[in-house]
């Protein structure tokens, strides 16, 4: 693939998406949910039907374009990863589950940036082609929106082998996963963000305990994992002991450049709430068109931002606080989507009468206000951006004395 002719490349990828995807149709009736909540039957037939495209695409040289050549990929840049989702956007893609997205953009480049050699040949590959699949044990009951101040511990016992114990939360896919990313203390005599270590953990081992969170929505994507006793080779140790944290923050980073950009369809548009407008006849109403225009700006905006990041990084390297910016306006846009949706139905939208379009809004409203914690909550990522992209000073800090002499440890 030349990255000297991106016409030429652009025509390659919509070559061969057409011989693996049809082109896009209208749906029935749009999905409006911003997690899934599925039967674990579906999710299985679902999840099935992910990595089979993902497995296409890896095969066929379009998966992690962005990555270096020595680390297994293509080296493009992320003008060339926009130009390949425009393309993508004609056709049927199979909707991401979280777990795939995990996997394939979060744990795999993980792997091929900080893995050994080895590593990358036994398990980032196999995670970017989905024959494995991974979730991502960050999240603790005690540590959310502070994810350094986590208390699951690990330690090295005689042969190398490490033994580690503690719970994590609101683990997406779980159940389905192969091996979970996991942050762990090793050292709790440094300041809390060094002594931390990134492992990958068989969910199938022993001392391992998954169990699911129940949604308000219904659903059961989420989980919550027990870890007691677990026993970890050495060899499956992501970087160094002790840069943890830099394996995080680089993770989240494109986790936050995920959430924030992409096609992905997440819940709610402002095509289906003018749809649904027009459809209640409101569009003549000039609070309403105010409220549309307002969405519609916003969601422009969103698109330009989006696009902008990907062009300013279309030299290379990783994400940066950037991606805090498009994570923060697509939670906002989620959530803005969701309230002129109410707006305009009132009580329609708590229960369901049989409108078509209606009562499906409460999948939206209920899932949005979790889009503002997944990715790192709306307040972490205003702090970022308000700490490296203006330059303000930092918030005054308690926390700067070894882990193990702040209170509670």
């Amino acid at each position: 693939m030349s990255q000297t002719e991106p016409d030429a490349w652009r025509a390659q990828v919509r070559q061969w998406l057409a011989t693996v995807l049809e082109p896009v149709r209208m749906p029935d009736a749009a999905d409006l949910a911003v997690f899934h909540n599925l039967p674990e039957d579906e999710e299985c037939l679902l999840l099935e039907r992910c990595r089979s495209y993902q497995r296409a695409r890896f095969d066929a040289g379009y998966q992690a374009l962005t990555l270096p050549a020595d680390k297994g990929g293509p080296g493009l840049t992320a003008a060339h990863v926009a130009a390949f989702a425009e393309e993508e956007s004609a056709f049927e893609v199979p909707p991401s589950t979280e777990l795939i997205s995990v996997t394939v953009r979060l744990v795999a480049m993980a792997v091929s940036l900080f893995g050994t050699a080895e590593q990358r040949h036994d398990y980032a590959r196999r995670f970017l082609r989905t024959d494995l699949l991974a979730c991502q044990l960050f999240s603790e009951p005690g540590a959310g929106s502070d994810l350094a101040a986590l208390r699951t511990r690990a330690r090295q016992v005689d042969g190398g082998e490490w033994v580690i114990d503690g719970q994590k939360v609101w683990t997406s896919g779980a159940q389905f996963a192969d091996y979970g990313l996991l942050l762990a203390r090793t050292d709790p005599d440094v300041v809390k963000q060094a002594g931390i270590t990134a492992f990958l953990v068989p969910m199938d081992a022993p001392g391992v305990e998954v169990r699911p969170i129940r949604q308000m929505s219904g659903g059961a994507s989420f989980n919550e994992v027990f870890l007691s006793g677990v026993r970890v080779p050495d060899r499956l140790r992501i970087g160094r002991p002790g840069q943890g944290w830099e394996v995080a923050t680089t993770t989240l980073a494109f986790e936050r450049t995920a959430s924030g950009s992409g096609n992905r369809r997440k819940g709610g548009t402002f095509t289906d709430v003018l749809a649904l407008a027009r459809s209640l006849g409101r569009t003549s109403d000039p609070l309403v068109r105010q409220r549309l225009a307002d969405l519609y700006v916003r969601a422009a905006l969103r698109t330009a931002t989006v696009d902008r990041v990907a062009r300013t990084s279309a030299a290379g390297g990783r994400p940066g606080p950037e991606a805090s910016l498009t994570k923060l306006m697509a939670s906002d846009l989620l959530t803005r989507t969701g309230q002129v949706a109410a707006e305009l139905m009132g009580a329609r939208i708590s229960a369901d009468t049989g409108e078509p379009g209606t009562f499906a809004w409460t999948q939206h409203l209920l899932g949005a206000p979790g889009y503002r914690l997944a990715g790192g909550t709306d307040q972490i990522q205003r702090n970022l951006i308000g700490e490296r992209v203006l330059k303000l000073p930092p918030e005054p800090r308690a926390d700067r004395a070894p882990f193990s002499e702040l209170p509670g440890n």
